[in-house]
């Protein structure tokens, strides 16, 4: 996808977030326009920048058959002309005036990004109210950008082994809840999308009332609401999106599904149905996450890599989401290792956690490593933006932000064993092998 930045990272920055000096830090005020839109705003005048995010609560959760891809092909479109300013003037007006944008589409968010410096402020608010007001659908760049979302879904999919893989893992892991479709969407539709679906799509989802605004740096409050009551206010709201109301059934059965491709090497994907943002048992399985996954020195990568050398990488976990999604394993097997036995020994470790207790040794380095986690990502304005957005949007309020110390010290031993016992019991596993198939022309 043409801009897509990961953010699986704040799971880390928002565990360990909460002390009381910590967050007093935090001067945020709210604000919500007429049209519905909320608006967090945090000064912040460390430097004469400004990090500025639309989140729109829209991504492949909220699509359907026939439309797997819009929110992502919305991702693109943004940035393709509007009634003021037309194809490319988006972007080139940005850096003309030192500032810089990206995007991202996920399976719950869309999420727009602008930096630049304060004195753009009121010229960045025109050119976003632009497009969300006015965005052109006009054929041929309708079109156009089919082709690149298409030709992007060949590279970045069904030209990538890793990719092409994680897709059957998820369509099979998911059977009723939107998860199973993936954020490029299905080939077939990005080819049969019709206008009529792109505009009414835009109208449902994009908003003001689907959206929050965050923004945080060097910026006076009161100037921030007078510029969004002037830009952004007049946009109309619409009816409300449907909610999703669609449940993944409980699995009662581990499933398995084999794509047979060539390449050098086999891969392992192994997912297990995990809980929302806003369970309970989100942050000890969050910190169970940091022992079995995080660095070299954790349980998976000493026991696969290091100690018994059958594999070339491990790397997954669970990563914070609307709905009940999933706590992912993938491992690089080692050119003649069969699958079988990296299986095994991955097994053997998770049964481990089931069985026995960690040490406290572990569990401190754990909290440890995220509250380094923590700090770093939290130094930027950027990464401020970012975690307040998602932290609203996904977990649902961004107070809880300062109360998640607090309910990561009382994560006990007990408490991790407790969810490796519920969520990696076989039944609740799904596995997706790569078998590699000859280069083509050589045959079997």
């Amino acid at each position: 996808m043409k801009r897509y930045t990961g953010w699986i990272w704040i799971t880390a920055v928002l565990l360990f977030l909460g002390n009381v000096g910590y967050s007093q830090q935090f001067d945020i005020k709210t604000h919500q326009l007429k049209n519905g839109m909320k608006i967090l705003i945090l000064e912040d005048h460390s430097i004469p920048n400004v990090a500025l995010y639309f989140f729109h609560r829209v991504g492949s959760r909220n699509e359907h058959t026939g439309i797997t891809g819009l929110s992502h092909f919305f991702e693109h479109m943004m940035f393709n002309g509007a009634k003021k300013y037309g194809p490319g003037m988006f972007d080139r007006i940005m850096e003309d005036n030192g500032g810089s944008n990206n995007a991202y589409t996920s399976e719950d968010l869309t999420v727009y990004q602008d930096w630049f410096p304060t004195a753009s402020l009121p010229l960045i608010f025109d050119l976003e109210a632009d497009r969300t007001s006015a965005l052109s659908f006009d054929p041929k760049m309708v079109e156009s950008e089919r082709g690149v979302v298409a030709n992007e879904r060949r590279l970045s999919v069904e030209n990538n082994n890793e990719d092409l893989l994680r897709e059957q893992l998820m369509a099979a892991a998911f059977t009723a809840h939107p998860y199973h479709w993936p954020v490029l969407g299905w080939m077939v539709d990005i080819e049969n999308w019709k206008r009529e679906d792109l505009i009414n799509y835009f109208k449902t989802y994009y908003a003001p009332n689907n959206c929050e605004m965050v923004i945080v740096g060097d910026i006076q409050t009161e100037k921030v609401i007078e510029l969004a009551q002037q830009y952004l206010e007049p946009i109309p709201a619409q009816e409300p999106p449907r909610p999703v109301t669609t449940r993944e059934p409980e699995q009662q059965g581990e499933r398995r599904v084999f794509v047979h491709k060539f390449a050098q090497l086999p891969l392992l994907q192994v997912a297990y149905h995990a809980p929302a943002a806003v369970d309970s048992d989100f942050i000890p399985l969050s910190v169970l996450d940091y022992i079995l996954l995080r660095g070299e020195s954790s349980r998976l990568y000493q026991r696969l890599v290091d100690k018994e050398q059958v594999a070339v990488s491990v790397e997954g976990g669970q990563s914070e989401h609307i709905d009940p999604y999933i706590f992912e394993v993938d491992v690089q097997p080692r050119s003649g290792v069969e699958v079988e036995r990296v299986e095994k020994i991955l097994y053997e470790e998770l049964e481990k956690t089931q069985k026995s207790l960690v040490s406290e040794k572990e569990l401190q380095k754990a909290k440890n490593t995220a509250v380094a986690d923590f700090y770093r990502s939290m130094k930027t304005i950027n990464g401020k933006a970012n975690v307040l957005g998602v932290y609203d949007v996904v977990f649902g309020d961004y107070h809880k932000l300062f109360k998640e110390v607090d309910l990561i010290n009382q994560v006990t031993r007990e408490d991790l064993q407790r969810v490796a016992q519920k969520y990696f019991p076989a039944r609740n596993r799904t596995v997706a092998i790569l078998v590699p198939d000859p280069a083509p022309g050589r045959g079997k």
